[in-house]
């Protein structure tokens, strides 16, 4: 639970500090976020070098830099042994998409520095469209210009950077959605409670000029919580204060506490105990879905539980969107000099500062590089040590 104090007490200020600042080198080798880190000072030097991570498409350091914020190893008690033997494991998408045909607000969250939250997201996107959602709304998104251009860029926001969050708004661009963001980038000096307060004013704002509307929303960490938030000053976050403005009860769902950290040690033993291979919700026999330990006062209506990544050709498996998504080898013969840095973009999407559909680091020329793209056409970039470009070639990914 301290971390979770911690990721979000200096999230908001981290994105406040990034999100004026000057254009930099956003795609980097691992190489420089390792010497950016070891020379920073700052008390959050770990998150924003998980995020550099995240970014960069460095996963599993991604997890493992965000676990030197400190942690401690949890235990699981003989109480919530005994009631985690009532439930059993459901398929999450297909859960909640059939739960969405009944809601009108859904909210997921994420960890900052985990790509995976996003690419879950992004599996629901079509199911809930279907079901009558057509408003996404999005926590890190700060451009008013998005539906129109069709394409978050990189000045859209500070997560949304990140590959798999630009696939995520593309691909509700493309399904349909409006897209909108709605935290408050304006008013200086914001509490924790105002800023709460004000999320839910602008989320609550959408709704009313929208009534018939039904709208998913996708936040970081403990703004999805119900009931009492871990920072009390809060008094309520923002789905409690949505309720609180709208009267209407969102259905939310936590991805962040039981999936897995940079350390296995760290891990919640709810994983291993679950042991399926897909992302999961716990129901019992009564259908009353799984939500956390007996005594947790914090008050979501479901978690998900994420199993261990596996690794295919060096790339997280969930990557593939369950097949949707395929791999392209990078051939050898298109790297002129290593180690080399791979980013592909959708078609136009580069010239007009895009975010890359996915970014990879290629070492030496014992490696090979794969990249995990949604079927259509792509400019490949390829740059060098110093971020020149060396070469530049068009791929077309096929069913």
């Amino acid at each position: 639970m301290k971390l979770l104090f911690l990721s979000t007490l200096l999230s908001f200020s981290v994105l406040i500090t990034v999100h004026s600042q000057a254009k930099k080198e956003i795609y980097q080798f691992s190489k420089d976020i390792d010497s950016k880190i070891e020379k920073d000072s700052v008390k959050w030097k770990y998150q924003t070098g998980a995020t550099d991570y995240s970014v960069g498409g460095y996963y599993k350091k991604a997890l493992e830099t965000w676990d030197k914020n400190g942690a401690t190893i949890p235990v699981l008690t003989k109480e919530d042994s005994l009631y985690l033997t009532k439930f059993h494991p459901e398929n999450a998408k297909n859960y909640i998409v059939n739960r969405s045909k009944k809601e009108k607000v859904i909210i997921l969250n994420e960890a900052h520095n985990n790509a995976r939250h996003r690419v879950f997201t992004t599996s629901l996107l079509q199911g809930l469209y279907d079901n009558g959602f057509r408003f996404l709304g999005l926590e890190a998104l700060s451009d008013s210009l998005v539906n129109k251009r069709k394409f978050p860029v990189l000045e859209s926001g500070y997560y949304t950077k990140e590959s798999q969050f630009g696939n995520l708004i593309d691909t509700a661009l493309k399904i349909g959605f409006t897209v909108f963001g709605y935290e408050d980038f304006e008013t200086p000096n914001l509490s924790g409670k105002d800023r709460e307060i004000k999320q839910a004013q602008n989320i609550a704002k959408w709704i009313n000029n929208n009534p018939d509307g039904k709208f998913l929303i996708h936040c970081g960490y403990d703004h999805i919580i119900e009931g009492t938030p871990s920072i009390k000053s809060w008094e309520k976050a923002m789905a409690g204060r949505l309720t609180e403005i709208t009267g209407i009860n969102p259905f939310t769902i936590g991805q962040v506490r039981y999936s897995e950290r940079g350390d296995p040690k760290l891990n919640q033993p709810y994983i291993q105990i679950t042991n399926v291979a897909y992302p999961a919700i716990l129901i019992d026999t009564d259908g009353n879905a799984f939500n956390g330990p007996m005594n947790n006062t914090q008050k979501v209506d479901c978690a998900i539980i994420h199993p261990i990544t596996k690794y295919k050709n060096e790339r997280p498996d969930w990557l593939d969107l369950s097949g949707n998504r395929k791999n392209y080898t990078i051939p050898n013969s298109k790297i002129k000099e290593f180690p080399a840095l791979v980013l592909a973009y959708r078609i136009n999407e580069f010239e007009n500062e895009g975010i890359p559909a996915d970014v990879i680091e290629i070492l030496d020329n014992s490696k090979k590089g794969n990249l995990i793209l949604t079927p259509g056409n792509y400019k490949i970039i390829v740059k060098n040590k110093d971020y020149k470009i060396t070469n530049e070639f068009l791929l077309a990914v096929k069913k």
